[in-house]
């Protein structure tokens, strides 16, 4: 199963309808926590996210309100016996803050600091891209392997039926017949998860072939001048990273508290987003992954 979880959708402050960040991946069977602010150990609660799901948390920064959470989620895992280990990501430079966050938390999990100075793999199919921001922050993607699908009428062709299909795609080749005479290419799904930026070189790649593609929209494309003190991405900004990626959808997240509402912020997005669809998230919504896209057959 792969879902996007979305536990709170403010950015700074939070307001009546919108908690601070916190984003929970369903990937298969693994439950990866990305930015926990203020709240998310009672979010998780509404969401139905619970503490044993969680096996990597993901820190894209050490302001705030994408960390505060920390102690909170990772007392409840004491709390619920959680006994498998927890990797913990984070920029190298924020090692004060993460350690003064964990040193308050209740002792008991096995919790493995895992820290990142540079752009590249943090974990088997996990890498990071640093971002532009006011601190040293990076971003995430989660890429599957790119694998083949098989096309039914080749395979009759081929007279591979049966049990002779698993072996064939085990060894790649049986009886002269080729795995890649009877497959197409199938590109593997990929995430990515951009917060706190200025537009930059490295939001671009993270979102590069997305299916589903998690970034900040703090400010609309009013308030541009804002976004650029600040380093942060207005709407128009957020559409034109996936655009350029060729992402197939777009949830936008972190919006300002000057906002309440954000259906002009979306449709800013898209007017940038070229063929993405752009969706503003709200406070417990789920997100299962789109369609795979399209293979040489198709």
């Amino acid at each position: 199963m792969r879902e996007l979880v979305v536990l709170g959708t403010a950015s700074q402050v939070p307001t009546r309808t919108r908690n601070h960040n916190g984003y929970f991946l369903r990937w298969d069977g693994e439950g990866i926590l990305f930015d926990p602010g203020e709240g998310t150990q009672r979010q998780m609660i509404y969401a139905g996210v619970a503490a044993p799901a969680i096996h990597r948390i993901c820190l894209t920064h050490v302001h705030g309100d994408h960390c505060y959470g920390l102690p909170g989620v990772l007392s409840r895992m004491v709390l619920d016996g959680v006994d498998h280990p927890v990797h913990l990501h984070y920029p190298a430079s924020g090692e004060p803050m993460v350690r003064a966050l964990v040193a308050i938390s209740s002792p008991g999990v096995d919790l493995r600091l895992v820290p990142h100075g540079s752009d590249g793999p943090v974990a088997p199919g996990l890498e990071v891209r640093a971002l532009s921001h006011r601190i040293e922050a990076y971003g995430y993607r989660l890429a599957e392997p790119d694998g083949r699908s098989l096309v039914p009428e080749r395979l009759a062709d081929a007279g591979i039926a049966g049990p002779d299909v698993g072996r064939l795609q085990r060894e790649g080749e049986l009886r002269g017949v080729r795995l890649d005479d009877v497959s197409v290419p199938r590109p593997g799904q990929r995430f990515a998860f951009i917060m706190d930026t200025a537009p930059c070189a490295g939001a671009e790649e993270l979102a590069a072939g997305a299916d589903l593609l998690v970034t900040e929209c703090t400010f609309d494309d009013y308030d541009a001048a804002l976004a650029e003190q600040y380093r942060h991405l207005t709407a128009g900004q957020a559409g034109a990273i996936a655009a350029a990626g060729g992402a197939s959808t777009l949830v936008l997240t972190h919006f300002s508290s000057r906002y309440t509402d954000v259906e002009p912020l979306r449709q800013q997005a898209q007017r940038a987003a070229g063929d993405a669809v752009v969706i503003a998230a709200q406070d417990l919504d789920r997100f299962s992954f789109p369609k795979r896209r399209a293979t040489a057959l198709d």
